[in-house]
C-alpha cells in the first residue's frame, strides 16, 4: 500500500508547465529517486511535496491524509538542501538540536536523541565542531542527522551530492544508502546522476520535460528503457537502426539506412573479434583509458558505435585496428519514440 502518493500533480508558471500530471506511489521505507536532467520538474515535484512551492492542480497524500496545502511546518518532513543550510555560528550538536528546539521538546529529550543520531551518522566525535572546521562530506551529515533527529515520515533530498568531489560523491550515496536502511525511512531523493540513482534507490523515476516518462528498479530502466531518451540518459547506448527479420526477431540493419526500428544496444554488451569475424567490421578510431574500462569508439557501416571492454590487464587495442563487432540479439533493445521533446 502507497505511504506517499502523488495524485496528477501539476505546477504551471504562466503559460509553462514545469510539471504535468505526475501520478507515483511510493511504500513506506522504500527509497525513490527522480532522475533528470536541469530543468525536466524534478526538484519542482520535491519542493511541492515539502510545501515550499504551491500546487497548481493535483493531490499529495501522505499516509492516507491529504497535505496538498499545509503549511510545510505541519507537514513535519525532513529535508536536506543542495546547499546543507547549517548555521555557521552553530556546532554540529546545536545544529541538529535546532529542529527539536523549535518543536518546544524537552531538553533530556533534545540530548538523547541528538545523541543518537550523530552516532547513526558517525560524527559523535564532531559534536562540539562548527560547520567551517567540517569536511564537505561531515557537513553533508551534519545537514542528514539534522532532517532524521525530529524522526519525520519522509525525507527527501534535493541533489544531496553534488556540491562533493567524485571520490567523497561515491563514498556518501553508499553512506546515504546505508542510514537510509538502517533508520527504515521513506526517502524521496532528486538528482540529475544515473549512477547515483541506479546505485541506492529501490526504483527510479525518470523525468522530461515536465513528464514521467519511466518507473522502474535500476536495472530494469538499464536493461529495458522505454525511449530513446532514457536509452541515452540512463547509461552510454548505441542507437542503431533495425528490423523484424521474417522470424520476427530484432535485428540491427547491415548497412546504415532508415529501418522501422530504433534499436539500443549497451556498450559493454559489444564484443570485438579479430578482423573478418562477427556480424560487423570496424575500425577503433580512438580509445580512452577509464581505470577499470577501456572505451572504444568505432567507424563501422552503421556510423560511429561504442564499445566499452573491462581492464583485464591485457595491452589495449591500438587506434587503426580492424576488428568485427559482435552482440546477442537478445540484448537488442526496441525503443518507442521519446514521448516529449527534451
Amino acid at each position: 500500500m502507497a505511504f506517499l502518493q502523488l495524485q496528477g500533480l501539476c505546477k504551471r508558471y504562466g503559460a509553462i508547465d514545469a510539471v504535468v500530471a505526475t501520478d507515483l506511489s511510493v511504500a513506506k521505507g522504500e527509497f525513490v529517486s527522480l532522475l533528470g536532467p536541469s530543468g525536466c520538474g524534478k526538484t519542482t515535484t520535491l519542493q511541492m511535496i515539502a510545501g515550499f512551492v504551491e500546487v497548481s492542480a493535483g493531490k499529495i497524500v501522505l499516509d492516507g491524509r491529504d497535505i496538498t496545502h499545509a503549511k510545510p511546518s505541519s507537514r513535519g518532513l525532513g529535508v536536506v538542501f543542495q546547499s546543507y543550510a547549517l548555521f555557521p555560528h552553530m556546532s554540529v550538536r546545536d545544529n541538529v538540536a535546532f529542529g527539536l528546539r523549535m518543536r518546544k521538546v524537552a531538553g533530556a529529550e533534545i540530548d538523547t536523541r541528538v545523541t543518537r543520531v550523530l552516532e547513526l551518522v558517525r560524527l559523535q566525535a564532531h559534536a562540539e565542531r562548527y560547520p567551517r572546521e567540517l569536511s564537505g562530506g561531515q557537513r553533508q551529515r551534519v545537514a542528514l542527522a539534522r532532517a532524521l533527529v525530529i524522526e519525520p515520515p519522509v525525507l527527501l533530498l534535493d541533489e544531496p551530492l553534488s556540491n562533493l568531489d567524485a571520490n567523497l560523491r561515491e563514498e556518501m550515496q553508499f553512506e546515504i544508502r546505508r542510514i537510509q536502511c538502517e533508520v527504515g525511512i521513506t526517502t524521496l531523493m532528486v538528482t540529475h546522476d544515473q549512477s547515483e540513482a541506479l546505485s541506492i534507490s529501490d526504483r527510479v523515476v525518470v523525468m522530461q520535460a515536465g513528464r514521467v516518462t519511466q518507473i522502474d528498479e535500476p536495472y530494469t530502466l538499464y536493461e529495458h528503457p522505454r525511449t530513446r531518451f532514457i536509452s541515452d540518459f540512463v547509461g552510454k547506448a548505441n542507437l542503431l537502426p533495425g528490423h523484424t527479420d521474417a522470424d520476427g526477431r530484432v535485428q540491427v540493419l547491415s548497412t546504415q539506412g532508415t529501418g522501422d526500428l530504433l534499436l539500443s544496444l549497451r556498450p559493454e554488451k559489444i564484443d570485438l573479434l579479430p578482423a573478418g569475424s562477427g556480424r560487423l567490421p570496424g575500425r577503433i578510431v580512438v580509445r580512452y583509458f577509464l581505470g577499470s574500462q577501456w572505451l572504444y569508439r568505432l567507424s563501422t557501416a552503421l556510423g560511429e558505435v561504442t564499445v566499452v571492454r573491462r581492464n583485464d590487464g591485457s595491452a589495449p587495442l591500438a587506434e587503426g585496428t580492424e576488428v568485427g563487432l559482435d552482440w546477442p540479439d537478445e540484448l537488442l533493445r526496441a525503443l518507442a519514440q521519446d514521448e516529449v521533446s527534451a
